[in-house]
């Protein structure tokens, strides 16, 4: 059996939500498994609508959420055992990119001295000569240079440059998992492809996994292997990227691939129906069942198990459009 770089093992996060007299619980996370090998890098993308969980899901494998249920591991290592925790380890091997570059840097410190933080304060380096040869590399894998960047502020930048600098702080540890969470979420359009581009090229290089969080299909057909749909907390179907958008076995995938016509098209806000979001949270059924063209009596009763088909293809539905 192939060692796991990250396994999430039927992970639940519940939070509550409004006042004293109106608080609701909101599993944002339900039941949830998904896993990587450690021998073979890959880019996962996670999709879903707003709210589907896919951010939680991420700050969890960050450790910046407690899972209320279930276990993450890291190279065979439980996030739960304190006692073989070791932080500074944790942060070599995994590293965050975030959604907008603009709040990722200061408008008071140089975007050099990220770089440079990163390269001493983590002890990838020893003395200032190392860590300007391993920034000015690690820079110039992604298009960049230390010479333009060094001594500049992130106003002098726009956004796509500074995602590229985003990702060559992360790659500066050589880490073995990347969590991208919308990186291109806050660029133009003429921008994202690059930086896609970019994460299928650094992931030969630097043999490092990505975790891509996106709810623009568009750019997940391109640059992933696999894909995990999320719905309302739960992970309704995972598999091989173009197997899964080429052909979705459950409903709800069926209804995103339909909803995005074009590259960089989102899926529309009213897609979204306010009046059931919050209880589809909470059903025990089927969560799509209220708006899924196929239930049936059995979907608005019971939940549906994981099924396996093919290969590497995971559904949970009753009546998946592929056997």
């Amino acid at each position: 059996m192939a060692q796991k770089l990250l396994e999430i093992d039927h992970v639940s996060k519940e939070f509550r939500i409004g006042g004293m007299l109106s608080r609701k619980k909101i599993l944002a996370t339900d039941d949830v498994s998904l896993s990587i090998d450690a021998g073979k890098p890959v880019i996962l993308s996670i999709v879903g609508e707003s709210g589907c969980g896919k951010s939680t899901l991420c700050k969890m494998v960050l450790r910046l959420y407690t899972p209320d249920k279930g276990r993450i591991t890291l190279l065979g290592h439980d996030y739960a055992d304190r006692k073989g925790y070791d932080p500074n380890q944790f942060r070599l091997d995994v590293q965050p990119i975030f959604q907008n570059p603009f709040e990722t840097f200061s408008m008071r410190k140089t975007v050099d001295s990220y770089l440079y933080n990163t390269a001493l304060r983590l002890g990838i380096c020893k003395t200032r000569a190392e860590a300007d040869k391993l920034i000015d590399e690690t820079l110039h894998n992604v298009g960049m240079s230390l010479a333009v960047v060094k001594g500049k502020y992130m106003t002098q930048f726009s956004g796509g440059e500074l995602q590229r600098i985003s990702i060559a702080r992360a790659l500066i540890t050589r880490p073995k998992l990347i969590i991208a969470d919308e990186p291109v979420a806050a660029i133009d359009a003429s921008m994202k492809m690059n930086i896609v581009n970019l994460f299928k090229e650094l992931k030969e290089q630097y043999q490092v996994s990505f975790i891509y969080i996106t709810h623009d299909l568009s750019t997940a057909y391109y640059v992933s292997d696999y894909i995990a749909t999320l719905y309302r907390g739960g992970l309704i179907e995972f598999g091989p990227a173009k197997e899964l958008m080429d052909n979705p076995a459950h409903p709800y995938t069926e209804l995103l691939m339909n909803a995005v016509p074009r590259v960089g098209d989102k899926w529309k806000e009213n897609m979204v129906m306010p009046d059931m979001e919050g209880k589809e949270f909470a059903l025990t059924c089927c969560k799509f069942a209220p708006r899924c063209p196929y239930a049936t009596e059995q979907c608005r009763k019971t939940r549906p198990n994981e099924t396996s088909f093919g290969d590497e293809r995971r559904v949970s539905c009753f009546h998946p459009l592929v056997k």
